[in-house]
């Protein structure tokens, strides 16, 4: 066995720089610059590792011994003492494992797949609305399932789908937390879940026209509002509206509209994009709003920015129509399955559904069905704006 405990306080002040050993693993690492570092060195699992275990102006011979007698002890129970201390830190009161400190940082690294670079806000604000409030200050490893019913209670029935939401950033947080270290239980999410009960308030669907009232209403649509065209090309391509408001002429290739991934919901890690057939209608569309476009825009603000999110909305709303812009997503859809033999996976992509099947299938079909989108929505177009 190596021999321990080699020096005494007096010695070790007067060791040269270097590195000394006191015995079986401590060592004393003293530096050109006066200062000194105890360490231990051991060996768990076929690794050489070396663990610091303090300052030797702030702990003494005595102490680092009594120190290096907890890590090899650690070592000889299977256990690796790097880790374990860690955890140890990590399970304390300190202010990074409280839940809102966790939050911000599970969102900071998440929020590169989200659109817009999460720079909107809107993944995490369920959590800073209705969570960190009440639960912000809290260690997340002593966060139990009465803490989050009793945060979420208030908008569980009121609110299903922000509270839903709440939960699922919740989960992305916990497990964020676990992969930090943190000895968090995860199953208090689903506990909070039965403690709620059960929420049966059914989820309203956008509002949306009947596929036989589209073309009267967009014959009402103007030749010369940015509203009223942007609404008409969303009619016509089947597309969300945030890709309407954002259309811009250098998206615009010949017949096809190529919508950037950052305005493409599920796209964002997708760097292609997703490419629109445009109809005659559309085409035609366009070219009225090349007389409204400012930077680039097609469908500009009052300052030349992409149209405000709530335009097409509001415009619905003041002219009574019962419907809604996500709506009308909903009338094509239907109109494909009622009026045409389109197929099921081509009726998907004409709305910009992605298909999450069977992994291998989807490596090797990559295929949009963009030229047979192409021929349904010309029969679309030319039934809204009654040409047919």
């Amino acid at each position: 066995m190596a021999k321990s405990n080699v020096f005494t306080v007096a010695q070790l002040k007067s060791l040269p720089v270097g590195k000394h050993c006191d015995g079986q693993g401590l060592w004393l690492h003293k530096r050109a610059d006066g200062g000194a570092q105890w360490t231990f060195r051991f060996q768990l699992w076929g690794r050489q590792r070396e663990m610091g275990i303090g300052s030797f102006k702030r702990i003494g011979l005595g102490e680092a011994r009594k120190k290096a007698d907890w890590v090899r002890l650690q070592v000889q129970a299977d256990i690796d003492p790097v880790k374990q201390r860690r955890l140890e830190r990590q399970q304390s009161n300190s202010r990074d494992g409280r839940l809102e400190s966790l939050a911000w940082e599970a969102y900071g690294t998440h929020k590169a797949s989200l659109k817009h670079g999460g720079a909107d806000g809107l993944w995490v604000s369920p959590l800073r609305l209705h969570l960190l409030p009440k639960l912000g200050k809290m260690p997340i490893v002593k966060i139990d399932q009465d803490d989050i019913a009793h945060a979420l209670a208030p908008i569980w029935h009121e609110k299903p789908v922000t509270a839903k939401k709440a939960l699922s950033r919740l989960r992305t947080v916990f497990k964020y937390a676990r992969a930090k270290g943190f000895l968090v239980n995860r199953a208090v999410i689903e506990e909070a879940v039965i403690l709620l009960g059960e929420n049966k308030k059914p989820v309203r669907q956008s509002l949306s026209l009947p596929w036989s009232g589209v073309p009267a209403l967009y014959a009402t649509l103007s030749d010369d509002d940015p509203v009223q065209l942007a609404l008409r090309m969303l009619i016509l391509t089947g597309v969300r509206a945030d890709s309407v408001n954002n259309m811009q002429l250098g998206q615009i290739e010949g017949e096809m509209w190529q919508i950037p991934p950052l305005h493409v919901k599920g796209r964002a890690s997708n760097t292609a994009g997703f490419d629109v057939p445009l109809s005659q209608e559309a085409l035609h569309v366009i070219a009225l709003a090349k007389k409204q476009e400012q930077n680039g825009y097609l469908f500009p603000n009052a300052r030349g920015g992409p149209l405000n999110k709530m335009a097409m909305r509001n415009h619905l709303v003041e002219t009574n129509v019962a419907a809604r812009p996500h709506g009308f997503r909903a009338s094509l859809r239907t109109w494909l399955s009622d009026q045409t033999d389109c197929p099921f996976e081509i009726a998907e992509a004409c709305i910009g559904h992605v298909r999450k099947g069977d992994a291998a299938i989807d490596t090797y079909n990559r295929t949009a069905y963009v030229m047979k989108r192409a021929t349904f929505m010309t029969d679309w177009a030319a039934y809204v704006s009654g040409k047919t």
